[in-house]
């Protein structure tokens, strides 16, 4: 598919991941709206990025927490670009806890998480569909993450819900076909994101050590990677790892 002209809505795009998914989108010649909950100012400078690219960028606050704030929002988007061809589920909510604290697991925290990381997509997704399907060639590319293929991660409840969306990324892929494709990125640890300096250094220098290639997860890879979902007509309810290559040995 040729993104010049189409409209793309990324979730979170306020923060490092989401801004280079909708940097690479405006450069390849989409039009983006971001959302955002609780850093208005990570929105802007993402959409100021866009519009120095030369295609319209808009911002849409949204706590895809709340399942009645997910059909406005898509609402706005289509109507601040126009039309809606590309749908990328980026936004995700992760709290840390160890896996051996089951105490610490809440109810309320596993709710949260699920709310946010699996039914979040869903009604994105499912709000979307219409206009995906309208130009018979829709794309929706969901950020999970390896912690969905392996039990690791920030807590229990992140990495069930990011296998969730692995699996809803198939699942979405048999509903929505033939118009509209649905594809995932893994990613590993992001190094150089907001998130990823939060971690203590041994973290990332694990993550470094278990990687073939000695190094973690790279934003311009990721945001690529969806790129090139988003161009590929013949690919659909596919996950690609963008580890460093922590899963194949």
């Amino acid at each position: 598919m040729d993104l010049k002209g189409c409209g793309a809505l990324v979730t979170g795009g306020s923060g490092d991941l989401g801004r280079a998914i909708a940097v690479a989108l405006a450069e390849a010649g989409a039009d983006v709206a971001v959302t955002w909950v609780g850093h208005r100012e990570g929105a802007v400078e993402t959409c100021g990025h866009v519009t120095r690219r030369g295609r319209r960028g808009a911002m849409v606050r949204l706590d895809q927490g709340d399942p009645a704030a997910i059909g406005p929002a898509v609402d706005d988007a289509v109507a601040a670009l126009g039309r809606l061809d590309v749908l990328v589920n980026n936004a995700g909510w992760n709290i840390g806890i160890p896996f051996r604290d089951l105490e610490a697991l809440t109810a309320d925290v596993w709710d949260h998480v699920h709310d946010v990381n699996v039914r979040g997509p869903f009604l994105l997704a499912r709000a979307a569909a219409p206009h995906l399907r309208a130009h018979g060639a829709g794309r929706i590319v969901n950020v999970a993450s390896v912690a969905g293929l392996r039990p690791a991660g920030s807590s229990i409840a992140y990495a069930v819900s990011k296998a969730g969306l692995i699996h809803l990324t198939r699942c979405l892929a048999v509903a929505l076909a033939p118009e509209v494709t649905v594809n995932c990125v893994a990613p590993g640890l992001v190094e150089g994101t907001r998130m990823a300096q939060r971690l203590p250094e041994e973290v990332a220098e694990s993550n470094r050590r278990l990687a073939v290639l000695q190094r973690t997860s790279s934003a311009a890879d990721i945001a690529a990677q969806v790129v090139t979902f988003c161009r590929a007509d013949s690919v659909t309810g596919q996950v690609l790892n963008i580890d460093g290559g922590v899963h194949f040995h």
